[in-house]
């Protein structure tokens, strides 16, 4: 009896690497978060040596860069991104797509890693899984993990990364940094912030300064941010005394040549509901959709909860058609 468990155990074992997957090394990462992430390849292609390794990059990735490996020729291919990323305060419409490592010799009895660094998009909704496919190239044969479909018990699955709420990262910085000016069709955007808040905190603001270089009307129609449930734009005015503070539910026009500046007691984006608090020193997100120009995510630099002072606290204002607790506004 002993000896027959024994040499089951002993057979599972050797059985172990022939069944096991190419996986990720990290199970997760937040929006806007940069990160590595290590492809682990545990086994070649049915006793043969891998001799190559390409790897695929999701919708959502950009900003990649692969970590070189001795004895292998690194490989890449480029294209466009769905829609652009903001990297270093310039816009990123293409980038890594696909990454290979060709020429190498990883016996099927050895086990490597593959590593790239990249960053998740801040549009990217927690919950969401990312799969990269990837293709172990053999001498006679390949060892295909591509399947996305998810399914239990799929064959050849992709290796994959769960995205998950957290603190977004700066876009493609390791440190908080004053964002520059990002220029969008005739529209200048620029001297982008936000203000910290207090860790219950159920709203934040952002504010910035648009230009409109050209010869016709543009018009701001909606904003949103992963640090939050809903995004509005919001207009503030004094009326017989009393700050109100009103949704703009047309938008907010950018007339020709003018500069609209968004700021505190002012036209402003008004983070609804925000599920984490904002912290000063970080930045935090913000995709703006405009009638003509387009779409565009930038990062908003988060300061001093009294930065560039001139808010008000939303309990001294009168709010038409809200009915959420306003217990504080940047």
């Amino acid at each position: 009896m002993i000896r027959t468990l024994f040499c089951t155990l002993t057979l599972a074992a050797l059985a172990g690497p022939a069944l096991a997957h190419v996986t990720l090394e990290q199970t997760s990462a937040a929006p806007g978060e940069t990160t590595k992430i290590t492809l682990r390849v545990p086994h070649g292609c049915d006793g043969e040596a891998t001799r190559a390794v390409h790897l695929s990059l999701p919708e959502g990735v950009y900003a990649a860069k692969p970590m070189p490996k001795a004895g292998w020729t690194l490989e890449t291919e480029t294209g466009a991104y769905a829609r652009p990323y903001m990297n270093h305060g310039q816009q990123m419409s293409e980038g890594l797509r696909q990454i290979s490592w060709t020429g190498g010799d990883l016996p099927d009895a050895w086990y490597d890693e593959f590593t790239i660094r990249a960053t998740i998009g801040p549009d990217v909704a927690p919950g969401t899984v990312l799969y990269f496919p990837t293709v172990q190239q053999c001498d006679n044969g390949q060892a295909a993990w591509t399947d996305t479909s998810g399914a239990k018990g799929a064959e050849g699955p992709a290796p994959k990364l769960l995205v998950v709420a957290g603190e977004a990262a700066p876009m493609g910085h390791d440190h908080a940094a004053a964002p520059a000016a990002v220029t969008l069709g005739a529209l200048q955007l620029s001297g982008g912030f936000s203000r910290a808040t207090l860790p219950n905190a159920p709203v934040g603001g952002g504010f910035l300064t648009i230009t409109n270089t050209g010869t016709a009307s543009d018009r701001l129609v909606s904003a949103e941010t992963p640090v939050a449930a809903r995004t509005e734009i919001h207009s503030m005015e004094m009326k017989e005394g009393v700050m109100v503070m009103r949704p703009l539910e047309n938008g907010l026009e950018i007339p020709a040549g003018a500069t609209v500046t968004l700021q505190p007691g002012g036209y402003h984006l008004m983070f609804m509901q925000l599920k984490q608090p904002l912290r000063q020193g970080g930045t935090v997100d913000v995709t703006l959709t405009f009638e003509t120009a387009g779409t565009v995510t930038l990062p908003l630099a988060i300061g001093a909860p009294n930065a560039r002072a001139g808010g008000q606290d939303h309990g001294a204002m009168a709010m038409p058609g809200h009915d959420h607790d306003h217990a504080e506004h940047n």
